[in-house]
């Protein structure tokens, strides 16, 4: 056994820690300004933040959503086990040390004796058992926080503040899924009265987190207040006690006009998913810093049915593949604030590989020759390929109350590119819950999406048989192949970076080469905060942190 006590991380803790760090991954404020926080002062407590973001959530309960903007909002509310910091290495928090098993099929945490959720009762070793255990049980419908615990078989409590976490095989992606918001702890008191209320959001979201629930108005905001009995913030905070801000207002504002316009007026104090054309507009303001964060976890791309015809045809998946002039298209509507992505991966990425890049560049007569190896060499009055009478049509659903980043605009250029080689894109609109039903039955042929989360295993969740979408899992591809499931079963068993490397990048390479996935761009984490902001940071997963922030407006 090998331990990991606070501040001073143990053999094993090291070993895990570096096999997910990437000195790429940076976290900036792009700013001259770079002292105005120290010219601010000492942090002082009260007063309140306004921020503006661009999603409300559908859900918010951190164990069923898989939206980013659900576990972004209730970090806040909710802790975890562990911490993760800007390079990589993992902190106490709820839990003061921890064990992992030299197989890596169980992790043994001493827990902090001192914590208490927001209704009163106490965290211990029950109230990670009960969690836990909700989150693998079919009936929550876990959509996503599942997945993180993997081969979960249970929690043993062997004290009131030791609990034992077992897998049924080895499971290194552990320790980084236990510092997600998606595997935070509610109250159990608050689990066994209101489970089925949680989505709904209210006074019921009980965690032991620097704030807790004040009001939500749908479709207008949610506010939280200053928990001020909160003593136990993870090892790399920059103090401790309770947060220093007395509320938080999130502003659900999805037009970015409308966004950047109560940012700039004053309305709000800071913006989340700043367009790109507005960057260098506000960078230019010496009452503005601007923060960014390169993307880690899986890039935004495009996910091909390999199930279903036409893409259960290699041939047609490689020429929309190589049908796309990606590169362009990501500079002009993005204004080199995005990259074009290569692979599955963003580059911040632990196990990103980077020999992928510039190996499939656009090539419009190989995509042609390919659909005319596939049979589809005829075209119709409107310009669109047949074969045997039927046009090369493919559907793209479309959940207009999820689009963010201007991705309806990239899907038009993406319709205009593919239509040049003669495959019709339509784009039904959907409401959130027949997208969704869609989605996990896999009544599509194209299905967008990216994943935000430090860590490579996230190729494990988007391409290993076991997390098929009707298994409730994110293999939006449908890939069923060997081959992948054993190298990415064989990274999730390793704690080696080598061997993760390794494994990860013929993953990586594997979907790319059988065009399983079309990567679109690489996203930068952007947000503006007014000048009496200070203290704002954003996690490796480019999440904002609002523990420590404090304002001087009063």
């Amino acid at each position: 056994m090998r331990v990991v006590r606070p501040r001073l991380p143990g053999i094993v803790g090291a070993a895990l820690a570096a096999a997910f760090v990437l000195s790429a991954c940076t976290s900036t404020t792009k700013t001259d300004k770079a002292s105005a926080e120290d010219a601010a002062g000492p942090p002082v407590k009260g007063g309140s933040a306004t921020i503006a973001i661009n999603t409300e959530p559908t859900c918010f309960d951190i164990h069923v959503s898989p939206q980013d903007i659900t576990a972004s909002i209730q970090r806040n509310v909710f802790d975890s086990l562990i911490s993760e910091d800007e390079q990589g290495n993992f902190q106490p928090w709820l839990a003061t040390s921890w064990e992992t098993a030299p197989d890596l099929r169980s992790y043994t945490f001493k827990l902090r004796t001192d914590v208490k959720f927001t209704d009163g009762t106490s965290f211990d070793a029950t109230a990670v058992k009960v969690n836990f255990d909700r989150i693998a049980a079919k009936t929550t419908k876990s959509q996503y926080a599942a997945s993180l615990l993997g081969p979960y078989t249970g929690t043993e409590v062997l004290d009131p503040a030791t609990v034992k976490v077992s897998f049924s095989k080895p499971f290194a992606p552990f320790l980084q899924a236990a510092s997600t918001a998606y595997l935070g702890f509610y109250s159990p008191q608050a689990l066994a009265a209101n489970a089925d209320k949680l989505c709904a959001g209210g006074p019921q979201l009980v965690g032991t987190g620097p704030f807790k629930f004040a009001s939500h108005t749908r479709g207008q905001n949610l506010v939280l207040e200053n928990n001020p009995t909160y003593n136990w913030a993870p090892a790399g905070a920059k103090h401790q006690g309770a947060a220093h801000l007395d509320r938080l207002t999130f502003r659900f504002l999805p037009e970015d006009s409308v966004r950047v316009g109560a940012f700039s007026s004053g309305q709000v104090d800071i913006a989340g998913s700043i367009p790109p054309v507005n960057v260098k507009g506000l960078e230019g303001r010496s009452d503005v810093r601007v923060l960014r964060h390169d993307f880690a976890g899986a890039v935004y791309s495009l996910f091909l049915n390999t199930t279903r015809a036409p893409f259960d045809d290699e041939r047609v998946r490689r020429a929309v593949q190589r049908g796309i002039n990606i590169g362009p298209n990501v500079q002009s509507i993005y204004f080199d604030q995005y990259r074009r992505a290569w692979g599955p991966l963003g580059p911040a990425t632990p196990s990103y590989d980077k020999s992928l890049e510039n190996t499939w560049p656009y090539d419009p007569a190989l995509a042609g020759r390919l659909l005319d190896e596939a049979g589809w060499t005829a075209r119709d009055g409107d310009g669109y390929r047949t074969k045997d009478g039927k046009r090369l049509s493919v559907q793209w659903p479309n959940a207009p109350a999820a689009v963010r980043e201007q991705r309806d605009i990239l899907a038009q250029a993406v319709q205009s590119d593919l239509k040049k080689i003669g495959v019709e894109v339509q784009r039904p609109a959907l409401d959130l819950g027949a997208f969704t039903t869609n989605a996990y039955s896999g009544k599509y042929d194209l299905l967008d999406m990216s994943w935000a989360r430090f860590e490579p295993d996230v190729l494990r969740l988007y391409f290993n048989s076991a997390n098929l979408p009707s298994a409730g899992g994110q293999n939006a591809a449908w890939l069923s192949n060997p081959q992948i499931d054993e190298w990415t079963n064989a990274a999730a068993a390793t704690p080696d970076r080598a061997g993760r490397d390794a494994l990860y990048a013929k993953t990586q390479a594997w979907v790319i080469e059988h065009a399983a996935v079309v990567p679109l761009y690489s996203a930068t984490t952007l947000f503006a905060a007014a000048k009496q902001i200070n203290g704002l940071r954003l996690d490796p997963n480019a999440w904002p942190l609002f523990y420590d922030v404090w304002s001087t407006r009063r």
